[in-house]
């Protein structure tokens, strides 16, 4: 992992915007390419998590339904249309995909002590934590349950690896000091809670295909580097705005999270600016106008722009991993979600 994060940080901080398009397409035109088998698979997320237990149901029916853009198993979609198409192992696994994601959003509401998510009261503030991190564990548990069905080693290693993975970006999130916080660090939390599903889900679809080693490793990077940047762009949003993320603004401030935006802050800010952000960041609550005074500071200092740059070069990348494939509507697809994830600041 530090191997891949070296390369990463050493990719140049060059101007992409030009390689963006320049009006913000809607990701469900962008996935028109696959919409038959979303809209099969939105019935299928929904209607296989019933069970018995009625708290279980209200839960997997309130996280679920509150307007995911599905986009991880979209991209499991994607990857096997690149080869021999969806069949059952494949939907199969654009499923796992979306129940390994929600589990996460479960457990991370509790971690961070979330009060919404998706524009909606998070789970643990209507049930309360046991239930979240229960009900997250079920869907974890059935993810996997459902991933050995697909009786394919590759796949399950593929997966278990990510879990961990994920696992791992939220500890290292969870012990990072705002003394001293740095961008690799950074970049290393974000391909390990974020990213690496995204890269996981485009290549599992591929692989299930019937895609080579090195065609499924090159959509692995596609999708690693298109995660990296969505998450990128999210931090961004989290000081801008709190319709798009459904979060309320500077919610990672009050949760101590360093992200690319706090992260860039703190590296350029002067020495008495510095003494203000360390002053706000030992405060034992950090409220609204420690918020509004840091986002100001954020724009003296260009770190939201700064921020967005990021991303966009990591989108610029994403798309340059596709660049062998032959140009195909699937291609034009995955290029035009490289722009659309880096167009949700507009």
């Amino acid at each position: 992992m530090p191997d891949l994060v070296s390369a990463l940080m050493n990719v140049p901080l060059t101007k992409t915007v030009a390689q963006t398009s320049s009006t913000s397409t809607s990701l469900e035109h962008i996935l028109k390419v696959v919409s038959t088998d979303i809209e099969l698979l939105e019935l299928k997320i929904l209607s296989d998590v019933k069970t018995d237990i009625p708290l279980l149901n209200n839960v997997a029916d309130h996280i679920l339904s509150s307007g995911g853009k599905r986009l991880r198993p979209a991209l499991v979609l994607l990857g096997a249309e690149m080869f021999d198409g969806v069949d059952e192992r494949v939907m199969q696994a654009a499923q796992v995909i979306e129940y390994l994601h929600t589990a996460t959003l479960l457990h991370d509401d509790v971690v961070d002590g979330a009060e919404t998510r998706r524009a909606k009261q998070a789970v643990c503030r209507v049930w309360g934590n046991e239930a979240s991190v229960l009900s997250g564990d079920y869907l974890l548990s059935m993810a996997f349950h459902r991933l050995t069905k697909l009786r394919n080693l590759e796949v399950l290693e593929l997966m278990s690896e990510t879990t961990t993975k994920m696992a791992r970006g939220e500890l290292l999130q969870l012990t990072r000091s705002f003394e001293t916080a740095n961008e690799e660090e950074y970049l290393e939390i974000i391909i390990n809670k974020t990213a690496c599903l995204f890269a996981t889900a485009i290549k599992t679809g591929a692989l299930l295909a019937g895609a080579s080693g090195e065609s499924a490793n090159k959509l692995y990077d596609y999708g690693m580097a298109l995660g990296i940047s969505f998450q990128i762009v999210d931090d961004a949003l989290d000081y801008a705005d709190e319709k798009k993320t459904g979060k309320p603004v500077g919610g990672d401030l009050q949760e101590r999270k360093i992200t690319l935006p706090l992260s860039h802050l703190l590296g350029q800010a002067n020495a008495s600016d510095r003494k203000r952000l360390d002053s706000i960041l030992s405060m034992e609550e950090i409220a609204k106008p420690q918020i509004e005074e840091v986002i100001e500071l954020m724009q003296h200092y260009g770190s939201i722009s700064y921020t967005l740059e990021f991303s966009r070069k990591h989108a610029a990348a994403a798309k340059l991993s596709i660049a062998n494939f032959p140009e195909t509507r699937l291609t034009k697809s995955l290029s035009d979600i490289a722009d659309f994830v880096v167009s949700r600041q507009l």
